[in-house]
């Protein structure tokens, strides 16, 4: 009985044994399967390889142009003012007004210029009679010679006094010298004024190519730029336009508030009338031409001012940092002045992960 007892413990633990042998199995399929799937999902050899695409640098001559900013004004400008100070009687005209050539503008009070006048008159007559007496007591020999001499002289100068006078009284009125709009007014009615003060600040123009762009520019792009030169102008308030424009000015001084020289562009504006200082920016075509080579604007890393960087691909497949100097931006291109060859392959993806020991992986 005993026996029979033993026998079916043995059984029963063999049983286990053989249960727990095909578990264990079954668990190590499992967890040798995932690692499979884990070793095909992200294998050890490429986990390293960073995939990359690439772009030809192409070359060109590229004309030398010069971009600058400025304002619009006209090619002539005045300070209108009485040349005689007094009382301003009247102004014709308010800010913003055109007007013509010869159109009168201001006038002053002529109560005292009247008076003076009068007075001018008065004393020429005055002097004519007495060189007319003393001409009649020399020749009867009662006046001297020299009397007769200081007569006339009296004479002389009571003419000219009131020629002086008359020439004041002339100009107690502003006239236009040429066709023209007030962008300034600067005195009104009733104020008393000194001569010479600015009463109107007014613009000039004879014709609509009176219009010029004036532009500041540093000393090199002084040098490059010269009279006649092409150029084309967008102004902020017509920014769908784009004038075509001549160099038509240089100055020979810097402006000692900007600092910089300045140039005169002459705008072909097609029947516009923009507003005198308009923002305008200006690209001006010089005559000479650079070699450079143009790359995708992706391409660049750590760009700061004119310097930057750019990945090229080896022909063992590595990848080299180059140094590069920008000449302009357009669009999504870049002008490299140097650092690149036109057989040059430069990385435009994934350029921030990238170092000079990256492995990498070119793709379409």
């Amino acid at each position: 009985m005993k026996s029979k007892i033993h026998q079916q413990q043995e059984n029963s633990f063999a049983l286990v044994r053989k249960n727990a042998f095909l578990l264990l199995l079954f668990a190590f399929s499992i967890f040798y399967s995932c690692k499979e799937e884990v070793k095909e999902k992200n294998p050890f050899e490429t986990a390293n390889i960073i995939p990359i695409k690439t772009a030809a640098v192409s070359s060109l001559q590229l004309a030398n142009t010069i971009s600058t900013t400025g304002l619009v004004a006209t090619e002539n400008d005045a300070n209108y003012s009485f040349k005689i100070g007094g009382v301003i009687h009247r102004i014709f005209v308010e800010e913003g007004d055109a007007f013509k050539k010869g159109q009168l503008l201001a006038t002053l009070d002529v109560t005292e210029i009247t008076a003076g006048l009068s007075q001018a008159d008065l004393n020429l007559e005055k002097s004519e009679r007495d060189y007319s007496r003393a001409y009649n007591l020399y020749k009867d020999s009662v006046y001297t010679l020299e009397q007769l001499q200081n007569t006339k002289t009296a004479f002389e100068i009571a003419k000219e006094q009131k020629e002086a006078v008359a020439f004041n009284a002339r100009h107690a009125k502003i006239l236009a010298t040429s066709n023209g709009f007030v962008s300034h007014k600067m005195a009104n009615e009733g104020e008393v004024i000194d001569p010479g003060s600015p009463v109107l600040i007014i613009n000039e123009t004879t014709k609509e190519n009176d219009y010029v762009l004036k532009a500041g520019l540093t000393d090199k792009e002084w040098t490059a730029v010269q009279l006649g030169q092409k150029a084309v102008v967008t102004l902020d308030g017509y920014p769908e336009k784009h004038f075509e424009a001549l160099v038509y000015r240089k100055s020979k001084a810097s402006d000692f508030t900007l600092g910089s020289f300045q140039v005169e562009l002459k705008l072909d504006l097609n029947g516009i009338e923009p507003a005198v200082g308009m923002f305008g920016k200006a690209e001006i075509f010089t005559d000479k031409a650079e070699d450079v080579v143009a790359i995708p604007y992706e391409s660049l890393i750590e760009a700061d001012g004119n310097k930057a960087s750019v990945f090229k691909v080896s022909k063992d497949q590595k990848v080299k940092r180059v140094p590069v100097t920008i000449l302009k931006f357009e669009n999504d291109k870049v002008y490299v002045k140097d650092g690149l060859q036109k057989t040059d392959q430069i990385v435009v993806s994934n350029s921030a992960y990238l170092n000079e020991r990256s492995v990498i992986k070119i793709i379409e």
